[in-house]
């Protein structure tokens, strides 16, 4: 049985994306963050496009009989395919505690330490309203990976992080997956509610940790970091020259349109952007206080 990779690669050689996806240009970005629809609960609607509509041959592999994994017309990076829970269901993309599982089953059982999965909700750069989560290939290591935080809730696994951007952080190892999963769960199920779009990003990464962490602590990635980052609504055209933010940006991944962004922009340049995209400061701490709450309170 072929792995995802030589599915993938099968697909990009049979013409199936939009373009060819070769070696891509790689720059970090100087500085200390190490950068590499109208509502967020519309319904489904089967009018309009969703993956069940898709051609088979685009389907890479079957994960388990409730999981499909489908390419991505339009790969980010090597290997980016799309993760789509119970399909026939026709649920809209509001992120479940099963889809949530999967998502951290998936980074766990790869062999690859650098497949990462990530969730954009609705205002939040979904293009499909149909419930499924990104996928993809990363050699290089990322700040959110290691980047400190500040416990909240950590009986329940919840987190602050403590650089830019302002989110929030879970960390599963194997044993506490589901617990883990049912917890971020009822934190997005909040932003639902409030109507907060939201993206999600999850990788290996070491565990929180109060503590200045010794260098073998630090590449540790045994477990899975989940982020979850509240963010402003963003509906209509993607607008921006260089970059869309979404659960890749946010993360410290900067996939440029242009190579004159590509080799102009600073990190000054990329914070600016990304924080017109997220919460005001006064905003996200008293969501931060809400949710911390919410978990207490469960």
């Amino acid at each position: 049985m072929k792995n995802r990779k030589s599915c993938w690669t099968d697909r990009m050689k049979a013409g199936l994306f939009r373009y060819h996806l070769g070696d891509l240009q790689t720059r970090i970005l100087p500085g200390p963050r190490g950068y590499e629809i109208l509502s967020i609960q519309q319904e489904f609607n089967g009018e309009q496009f969703n993956f069940n509509k898709i051609n088979p041959e685009e389907i890479l592999f079957e994960m388990m009989k409730e999981v499909e994994g489908g390419s991505e017309k339009g790969p980010l990076e090597f290997g980016h395919c799309l993760l789509v829970p119970d399909p026939s269901r026709c649920l809209p993309q509001v992120v479940t505690s099963f889809a949530i599982r999967v998502g951290i089953e998936s980074v766990l059982l790869s062999s690859d330490l650098g497949f990462r999965v990530g969730f954009n909700s609705l205002g939040a750069f979904a293009s499909v309203n149909h419930l499924h989560l990104h996928g993809y290939y990363l050699e290089h290591q990322l700040k959110i990976e290691s980047m400190p935080v500040k416990p909240l809730v950590p009986e329940k696994g919840f987190y602050g992080l403590l650089d830019f951007p302002a989110g929030f952080l879970f960390y599963p190892e194997s044993e506490r997956v589901e617990e883990v999963a049912e917890a971020v769960c009822r934190v997005t199920n909040f932003l639902v509610d409030g109507d907060v779009a939201h993206n999600l990003f999850l990788t290996r990464g070491s565990p929180p940790c109060g503590r200045p962490r010794s260098e073998e602590e630090r590449c540790s990635r045994r477990g899975v970091r989940v982020a979850v980052w509240p963010r402003a609504s963003c509906f209509g055209a993607k607008e921006e020259s260089a970059f869309n933010v979404a659960l890749c940006e946010l993360a410290g991944h900067l996939p440029f349109k242009n190579k004159k962004d590509y080799e102009l922009i600073s990190e000054r340049d990329v914070t600016d952007i990304i924080q017109r995209y997220l919460l005001p400061d006064s905003e996200f701490h008293t969501l931060e206080h809400q949710l911390t709450r919410h978990l207490k309170d469960l």
